[in-house]
């Protein structure tokens, strides 16, 4: 069995690279945020609040674009419905933790942080897995507020930050997220028909593009299993 401490060290730990990856977006996030109008505590606030990068990227856009409080609602609640999935996913090792821990893995359970979780469920199942998912996703929460700090305050010191190409670094991250995964035929397929899906459908107002992307990637996953089990029970 694994100890707490250990686990906790090892969750923050296997955080690192990816929080070297989101480096920039934090900074980037910051810097936009700022030149949207926002004050650099309100930046912070919407972090510390909110930590979800993609749909601050959004918010912020749509606030500097003068959109209506309604539409803004909308189309953050849209970009963030695959952590419903990420949920569902750790959800049968979760259901015995106490609330309050619960509830704050999920606060934290954000692209990166999942990816993480999911891997160490995957190797490990539910040995410490409560604390190995606080350690990972406390560290990248206090990652992501101190970034986004410095990212406002250089955002008011070098107002075109934001245009020095940082943001090629979320690419790399995401890469790096998703490379472990392709092992085996289901997440092949998957991430293809995500893909694919996501890019025919960019042209979608509200990020749509992003749900039909995952409820098609859900679709070819569950279909693949299917297939599995189907041929599992001929043999």
């Amino acid at each position: 069995m694994t100890t707490v401490r250990h686990a906790l060290y090892a969750g923050a730990r296997d955080a690192v690279p990816l929080m070297i990856g989101t480096l920039p977006f934090g900074v980037i996030y910051g810097t936009t945020a700022v030149a949207a109008g926002l004050s650099p505590l309100a930046a912070l606030a919407m972090s510390v609040i909110v930590f979800a990068g993609s749909a601050q990227f959004i918010a912020v856009s749509l606030i500097s674009g003068g959109a209506a409080l309604p539409v803004i609602w909308l189309t953050t609640f849209v970009v963030n419905l695959r952590h419903a999935l990420y949920s569902a996913t750790v959800h049968p090792a979760a259901h015995g933790w106490a609330l309050r821990w619960r509830a704050l893995v999920a606060f934290w359970l954000t692209d990166e942080v999942f990816a993480i979780v999911e891997r160490r469920l995957m190797e490990r199942g539910n040995d410490a897995l409560l604390p190995y998912a606080l350690g990972a996703g406390g560290a990248f929460y206090l990652n992501w507020l101190s970034w986004t700090a410095a990212g406002a305050w250089l955002g008011q010191q070098f107002p075109d930050l934001a245009g020095w190409g940082l943001d090629f670094a979320m690419i790399a991250t995401f890469a790096a997220m998703v490379a472990p995964q392709l092992r085996a035929p289901t997440p092949v397929v998957v991430a293809l028909v995500a893909g694919a899906a996501a890019w025919l459908a960019r042209d979608l107002p509200f990020k749509l593009g992003l749900v039909l992307a995952a409820l098609a990637g859900v679709v070819a996953g569950v279909w693949m299993d299917r297939r599995r089990n189907t041929e599992e029970a001929r043999a």
